[in-house]
């Protein structure tokens, strides 16, 4: 970024940060809040003052208050704070206690008394709950540490398959940006899965690796059910890009990992499927005794709020957006990558937007998206390009088989 979108973009991140400090009612997010937007303002600071190495010091000093600061008051001054809105850590570890003890992350009917009893996840986000139950202390144990580390890791590669030549710079931009670095914070499950699902992104730009892209992808599905949404529009894109046998592999690598993933991560609950079931699928609808704590002021809840009738009505709207997305890919499919991602966006606003439960913390996926579609079109001068991996002006994607081999010769 250039110095005045560096300004502005740190300016806009402080207000946000100050918002949250003000407004919301969880002692953790005002905490988080008040550290990023000290963060944000020297960033600003910086960025405005420093010419030379200004936008450099900025991104540090974001890092600091937003992801570093926060973290490390969570691990000593600020470990009694109330845990409210970090249930999912809380989830994930006792996922990972029954993965390793009992072979399901999921409990059976008879023990769900409340909503934290519940896991709503994909089995493979247990994994993240493994080191708290094989005996690690502390952070070690805790997923929290594994989340970060993974999507640090994740969002490196997608940056470097993406072509970026200053790659290890635009993750730390990256996790230095309210989406990621509040969430992380607070203990959110989404990091890996969005960072899984940019992976993949990435990894389709050039058409001979479907097949790695299908396996990212899939282990993000395992995850959490907010990655499925990418497989139709990513075999509609590669349908009209490159044809029907490289949509067709990726589709099989994507099924074939997902189910992989899950039969590795939840051998027993092959066994009781209505555990699953009602665990994945019914609570997050908010159709079990006790209800998801997951709420906002978004349509889909606020019409869900109003009774069982304004309930049905918002899940009818949530499956009419589903099969309307399956239509419009189908009419209309996007011609390359760069379109995928924009109808990607647009499915995940309307599909959170139309959710029963669900929160605004969802909106860092089309947020995500965008912005990691920014950050690769930012700089294309990176590594892709020298081992001579095309990448078209407007965007960090082959847009058809025919531009690919063009661009070869």
């Amino acid at each position: 970024m250039d110095r005045g979108r560096t300004i502005g973009w740190y300016a806009a991140c402080a207000a946000f940060a100050a918002a949250v400090a003000c407004f919301s009612d969880q002692p953790v997010q005002r905490s988080w809040g008040t550290w990023a937007a000290g963060g944000y303002l020297a960033a600003t600071a910086s960025a405005t003052l420093w010419r030379s190495y200004g936008r450099q010091a900025a991104v540090v000093l974001a890092l600091t208050g937003a992801l570093g600061g926060p973290l490390l008051w969570r691990a000593t001054g600020g470990r009694d704070l109330p845990r409210v809105g970090e249930g999912a850590l809380t989830v994930v570890s006792r996922a990972g206690e029954l993965l390793l003890h009992h072979g399901t992350p999921y409990l059976d009917g008879t023990r769900l008394y409340d909503p934290e009893s519940y896991n709503p996840y994909g089995s493979a986000l247990a994994v993240f709950g493994l080191p708290h139950a094989l005996g690690l202390p502390g952070w070690a144990g805790n997923p929290r540490l594994w989340f970060g580390a993974s999507g640090v890791l994740l969002l490196w590669a997608a940056f470097r398959r993406a072509g970026v030549s200053d790659a290890l710079g635009c993750t730390a931009i990256a996790f230095a940006a309210p989406l990621l670095a509040q969430p992380l914070t607070l203990g959110g499950t989404d990091i890996p899965v969005m960072a899984l699902l940019f992976l993949s992104l990435a990894l389709l730009i050039v058409p001979s690796r479907v097949v790695l892209a299908g396996l990212a992808l899939g282990v993000a599905c395992a995850m959490k059910a907010t990655a499925w949404p990418a497989v139709p529009v990513l075999v509609a894109m590669l349908l009209v890009r490159n044809g029907i046998r490289p949509a067709l592999r990726f589709t099989v690598a994507v099924a074939v990992t997902a189910a992989g993933s899950f039969v590795a991560t939840a051998p027993a609950a092959l066994a009781a499927p209505s555990d699953l079931f009602r665990n994945t699928v019914l609570f997050p609808l908010g159709l079990t005794q006790r209800k998801t704590t997951a709420a906002s002021s978004l349509p889909g809840h606020l019409l869900a709020g109003t009774g069982s009738a304004g309930h049905w009505v918002s899940i009818g709207l949530l499956a009419a957006a589903i099969v309307g997305t399956c239509i419009l890919v189908v009419l209309r499919p996007p011609a390359g990558l760069a379109a995928a991602v924009r109808y990607l966006a647009g499915i995940y606003a309307v599909i959170f937007t139309l959710a029963p439960a669900t929160r605004w913390g969802y909106f860092a996926y089309p947020l995500g998206l965008l912005g990691w579609y920014a950050l690769t079109t930012w700089d294309r001068t990176g590594p892709a390009v020298a081992r001579g991996v095309p990448v078209q002006p407007a965007a960090p994607a082959v847009e058809s088989t025919a531009a690919y081999q063009s661009a070869r010769t």
